[in-house]
């Protein structure tokens, strides 16, 4: 829905990138895994709710500004994390290649904490 809203709201191009293909009509999308190395194609990353494609999307933001709404931990396999500790987990993560700030989104709900997630080097045209 995000990607249909910028597009015909904000004339800004956007691919969602589903292996699944659950896209909506008139969509731009990939229907494959989300990798870290697609990165640099785009100008932002947004991860709404990514699931396994979590790690990939964070790693993104060595190149790229990236906005990531985690749900699940598909951060850590062996140990247990809720909300805060998976943001903090990531931010942990994320503090040697760029900078991040906690966003709090105009909904209730356990899962309407983002980050923003900015690598230390601006992009190159």
């Amino acid at each position: 829905m995000l990607a249909r809203i910028l597009r015909k709201r904000h004339n800004i191009d956007c691919d969602v990138v589903d292996p699944r293909g659950w896209v909506l009509r008139g969509v731009s999308s990939r229907a494959e895994d989300y990798r870290a190395d697609m990165a640099s194609y785009y100008d932002v990353v947004i991860g709404l709710h990514p699931d396994s494609a979590l790690r990939e999307v964070v790693y993104s933001a060595r190149v790229r500004p990236v906005v990531v709404v985690p749900c699940c931990n598909f951060w850590s396999e062996g140990t247990r994390l809720g909300r805060d500790q998976l943001l903090d987990a990531i931010e942990s993560h994320h503090a040697r290649y760029g900078t991040s700030e906690r966003v709090i989104l105009n909904f209730r709900g356990p899962h309407n904490r983002a980050l923003v997630l900015l690598p230390i080097r601006p992009p190159v045209r």
